[in-house]
Parts: structure tokens; sequence; C-alpha cells
């Protein structure tokens, strides 16, 4: 059974992705509380929180991952969980602790997951040369993956999302162990990518990248979304790290540490 994916009834885009009460516990703890989030068709949508709030937990259900306890997640109007053959053809996915065959080369692997979605030989060998050039990977094509640095790693792993020119992609922390110059071409692709049309959801750390790559922005805590909306919107008057901050909690008082003062 195919599901169409058809405008709403005032005729609008379904959005990118769309969540409603997303619940995941382990054991005695709620790790996702009653979630319901929707990022614009697109949008770059960036999505904020503490160590433990519950991002990559509900990134790993929105993307077929994880199976949730209770609720529904559709991409572009096909059930993930329902239809997740035709669902995860239109993503492309960075998972947090990315987990990559890496006795293959970097070539290799990218080709790999093209013919994976069902791509011909021709039309794979063509997008990997183009993405190896894009993420400076060119020179290390025939490296095993296994002797990339943490960096090429993650360049190598959004090679492989994006070979099937994806709908909607999501990344969770694309930038972490990137040096800076790689970073900026891997914003530029991203931002090219946006403006042609495609969806870029971002989860990360990094108030100040989120606050100027990304148009969208949730703030999640404790398993619940706290505030979502344009960046604009969301921080208001503040900087986004001092809104984060201000909606989170947890900021520390440092009276205890006279003894750090050296004068």
């Amino acid at each position: 059974m195919t599901t169409s994916i058809a405008p709403s009834a005032d005729g609008a885009r379904p959005p990118a992705l769309s969540i409603r009460g997303l619940v995941k516990r382990f054991g005695e703890k709620i790790a996702v509380d009653n979630i319901h989030l929707d990022v614009p068709a697109g949008s770059f949508y960036g999505l904020v929180g503490p160590n433990g709030a519950g991002k990559t937990t509900s990134l790993s259900m929105a993307t077929g991952l994880l199976r949730p306890d209770h609720g529904q997640v559709t991409v572009h109007g096909v059930d993930v969980w329902q239809h997740p053959l035709e669902a995860k053809k239109l993503m492309g996915l960075l998972p947090d602790g990315v987990r990559l065959f890496d006795r293959l080369s970097g070539e290799q692997l990218v080709s790999y997951a093209g013919l994976l979605r069902g791509m011909d030989k021709d039309t794979v060998a063509e997008r990997v040369k183009d993405l190896l050039a894009a993420l400076d990977l060119t020179k290390d094509a025939g490296t095993l993956v296994v002797d990339y640095s943490a960096g090429m790693t993650k360049k190598i792993a959004l090679a492989a999302a994006l070979i099937h020119a994806p709908r909607l992609l999501v990344l969770d922390e694309p930038f972490e162990s990137v040096d800076p110059v790689s970073a900026a071409n891997i914003r530029d692709i991203l931002q090219d990518y946006v403006k042609s049309g495609g969806t870029v959801i971002v989860s990360s750390h990094v108030m100040d990248l989120v606050q100027r790559m990304c148009d969208h922005v949730a703030v999640i805590a404790a398993g619940r979304v706290l505030a979502a909306g344009t960046v604009d919107e969301v921080r208001g008057e503040m900087s986004l790290e001092d809104k984060f901050v201000e909606l989170v909690g947890g900021r520390n008082q440092t009276a205890g540490l006279q003894w750090l003062r050296t004068s």
C-alpha cells in the first residue's frame, strides 16, 4: 500500500516532520514526555536542550530508529511507523554516536549507501565524486573509514546521508569534532540544500551556531518542549543562549569557589 503525500485541507503543504504525543520510558524514567512539534517544510530547524533533555531519543523515534511507547510521527504526511520504508526514503540521517561500516574506504561507504537506496551505479558514482569534493575528502577517498579522524568520520557519514537527495535531513550534533573550515563548508552545503527546498533539523549544544544558522528552533528539557517557533519568536529581545538558560534553568552559583581566586 502506498500513502500519497497530499496537501492539507487548507491547501498548505504538510510539515516536513510532525510529532504528536510522543512518549518514551526507560524503566521508571520518562525520557520523552508527550512531545508535540511541527517542523515546517523548507525550514532550517534547530533542536536545543541540555544533556539528557530527550533530544536524541526524540529524533531516534522520529526517524524510525527507536519505537515510541505512544504517539505518531509523520514525514511529509507519511506515517513513520505505519509506512517505515516509504518514510525513510524521504529522510537522510546523521545519528549521534555514528556507527559505520568502517572497514570500507570512504568512497566505498558512500557508494554502498547509494546502492542500498536503489540508485543506479552511474548516478551513485557521479554523486559520490561530487560529495567527496564538496566535503574535502577526495584525497582520502581510498582510506579506510576506521583510519579517519573524528571530524572526517562525521563528514563521510554526512555524505552517506545526502547521497539520495532526501527531502528531510536530520543531523544530531553534525559539527562536533569538525574543524572550523570544514564546518563552514558543511554550513554552506546545508544552506544551499534548504534554499533548494530541502528541510534540515539540527540538534546542537552550540547556541550561537543555531542562532546564526537556523530560522526555527525548539527548546527541549526534561523530555518536554519548552518553546518552539522562529528563532526571533523564541529568543525575543535576548540572545538565544540567555533565553535557553532562562527556560531550562540550572545556572549554578559560584560563590562557594573563593579558593579558585588567585588575588
